[in-house]
């Protein structure tokens, strides 16, 4: 019988290589107010706003440049998905897991690099742009499973799938993930340079290898 019976992925720089945060790449693509950016974030963290609004304050940004579906594409094609990703998820799934994405990534990047990515996972937690058929943007759905609230994203799955926290796995790198990773019973800091993260996690993986899971997971 498997330890684990739910494994959690980030995404930036954990399913997807080369990056270390999405919207700073759009944010520097699309030349956007640096002022009003650092304005809405500020007011996150001193708790005036929520992470939603935060969210779509920066994506609101977006949509004052004009953005274009075709154009968030352009910005990420220098990216790359991470070593091993695939071979990991389907390892994963053939061993009876569920799998999840807890980030506060964005949806066009999964369906540039795991099209198929709401097949292969459970649950997905992230936020998420439409666009109509001009391209623009349509509609907006900001997370509000970010920062702490990943580890509240955690419970909920696992509340309603009658899994212990202890059988939980999840998988990141960077200081949001610091609560989810405690909150865990198997935390893996993944490809990170944040101390405080690394010395939270149960196990610090140095390779830029998903693959390199497995073997702490299926025992």
């Amino acid at each position: 019988m498997q330890k684990y019976k739910l494994v959690c992925f980030d995404v930036d720089g954990t399913l997807i290589d080369n990056l270390t945060f999405s919207w700073q790449i759009f944010h520097d693509y699309f030349q956007t107010n640096r002022h009003k950016r650092e304005d809405a974030k500020k007011k996150f963290f001193n708790g005036e706003i929520t992470y939603r609004q935060w969210a779509e304050h920066d994506i609101g940004l977006w949509r004052e440049r004009n953005a274009k579906r075709e154009d968030f594409f352009k910005a990420i094609r220098h990216l790359k998905l991470m070593e091993g990703a695939i071979e990991t998820l389907k390892e994963l799934k053939k061993s009876g897991l569920k799998l999840a994405i807890i980030s506060g990534s964005l949806n066009i990047l999964l369906e540039k690099f795991i099209p198929n990515y709401e097949e292969i996972f459970d649950d997905v937690f992230l936020s998420r742009i439409y666009f109509d058929e001009k391209g623009n943007i349509s509609k907006v759905d900001a997370t509000e499973f970010d920062m702490d609230g990943k580890a509240i994203a955690l419970r909920k799955i696992a509340e309603r799938e009658n899994i212990s926290l202890k059988e939980c796995v999840f998988v990141g790198d960077y200081l949001n993930d610091l609560k989810i990773i405690k909150e865990a019973g198997l935390g893996i800091a993944f490809n990170c340079n944040y101390d405080k993260v690394r010395k939270a996690a149960d196990v610090v993986i140095e390779k830029k290898d998903l693959r390199e899971i497995l073997g702490h997971i299926l025992i």
